[in-house]
């Protein structure tokens, strides 16, 4: 499962590459220094992301790792004339103005300049226009998911759309999804105790608490094990993780990483009909939200993204760098030999917010096969189907009377065990989702 999660935007590390000739394969074993590049503009009110990764394998074993690439200057030109600047707003990730957005028939570049001076550039991509879905239908299998992708488990939803494909014109599209799960489980703390308050230096009480203060901290408090003084509580060096609630509504976000692509040449101007675009895995028996987009793509970027689903459908994608890795369509211009992978593109999108009630479902979901036996909490099936083990809550006060005790205890006890708040990132949002049903 932290495999899959750790793939949820896999199909993005394809920042397409490529134009008018053909991709290069990189020999992953010999070049143990890649420039991962992820973009595509789109044309709905969303915010714009840009990320660029290293992809580093170690000299020794061979693996693969990804860093983020950080303190770089990034652009997007429009028509070759108008500049939007990316801000960097997490480490690797760029995001263009809270205005930006594509529109059809318009031509977009990306630019970027490392730390190190050297410069980047991409092919032009011009944003095509895209069909609405006119209906998405979903079907519940025990067999839905590939073997092996949930350690064995298979259960889930096929979702399929319909869609008029206009006649008199070759098109190419892409269909990728996001699913919304509601979470209940907000922040854990591994060797520590979550805390709202900031813990007062070197004041404890009755050698069995730390002491918090005023100023705000949310977040996990780790002492180093031992005694820090005389007075001071004996911090254990065993190893536990405590788990924290949601203070608000919260969503977990998972995305597919499936490359799913599609060229209209034997069904030009017919109905696309059936079309499989998701496996959503049953996770949980509550009702989830899947936003299924149909997006746009010229023929190099279909030949590109086509090419690479071909190459690492079964690796899992540049997450798990195959032997050859493609060369896509962003390019050095100052003659630096690192290799780029990756293709930037603009793609208009037609989304549809599908309500999955789950009604349909038989036996139990994934978060459910605890060998321990079954979620006993709302939102502890997620939560195991997420982190393959059940939450542990903080045990509350009063600490006597043969209760369990934590393993670090924070003074005033009045707020114990603390609620979390549901950070916005890429896998997690405080706000409702459009399309949500209470």
């Amino acid at each position: 499962m932290r495999r899959i999660v750790s793939w949820t935007s896999c199909w993005l590390c394809a920042v397409v590459v490529g134009a008018c000739v053909d991709p290069v394969s990189v020999d992953s074993q010999q070049q143990n220094d890649i420039l991962i590049v992820d973009g595509t503009i789109t044309n709905l009110a969303e915010p714009q992301r840009i990320r660029i990764n290293r992809s580093v394998a170690d000299r020794l074993t061979g693996r693969f790792g990804t860093l983020p690439v950080t303190k770089a200057t990034v652009d997007v030109v429009t028509d070759s004339a108008q500049v939007s600047v990316a801000t960097e707003t997490t480490d690797g990730t760029y995001q263009l103005p809270a205005d930006f957005r594509g529109q059809v028939g318009h031509a977009y570049q990306l630019r970027f300049t490392l730390s190190d001076g050297s410069r980047y550039v991409s092919t032009q991509q011009v944003m095509q226009p895209v069909p609405p879905i006119s209906q998405v239908t979903a079907q519940f299998s025990n067999t839905s998911l590939p073997t092996g992708q949930l350690n064995g488990y298979r259960a889930g939803h096929t979702l399929n759309v319909q869609s008029q494909d206009p006649a008199g014109q070759h098109n190419y599209y892409r269909w990728d999804w996001l699913l919304y799960e509601r979470q209940y489980w907000c922040r854990s703390c591994v060797q520590g105790v979550y805390s709202v308050y900031k813990i007062l230096p070197n004041i404890y009480k009755d050698r069995d608490y730390f002491v918090t203060g005023d100023e705000v901290y949310e977040d996990c408090f780790n002492p180093p094990a031992g005694q820090a003084s005389y007075d001071a509580p004996d911090v254990p060096k065993d190893y536990w993780i405590y788990d924290y609630p949601c203070r608000s509504a919260c969503w977990q976000i998972l995305r597919g990483y499936t490359i799913n692509v599609f060229d209209d040449l034997y069904s030009n101007g017919g109905i696309i009909s059936r079309q499989s675009v998701a496996q959503i895995p049953f996770y949980a028996p509550q009702p989830a939200l899947v936003d299924i987009r149909q997006l746009s793509l010229t023929a190099d970027a279909y030949r590109y993204y086509k090419l690479f689903a071909d190459q690492t459908q079964t690796t899992g994608g540049l997450a798990d760098t195959p032997p050859t890795a493609l060369v896509g369509n962003v390019r050095s211009t100052t003659g630096n030999p690192l290799a780029v992978v990756g293709y930037f593109t603009a793609s208009a999108v037609s989304l549809v917010h599908y309500w999955l009630d789950r009604k349909d479902t038989q036996g139990v979901s994934f978060g459910a096969t605890d060998p321990a036996g079954a979620p006993s909490g709302t939102g502890d099936a997620l939560f195991y189907a997420l982190n393959l083990r059940r939450p542990m809550a903080e045990p509350p006060p009063p600490y006597q009377g043969g209760r369990d005790v934590p393993k670090i205890r924070l003074w005033p006890t009045t707020d114990r065990p603390p609620t979390a708040p549901c950070l916005l990132s890429d896998n997690r949002t405080p706000f409702k989702p459009e399309g949500w049903r209470d």
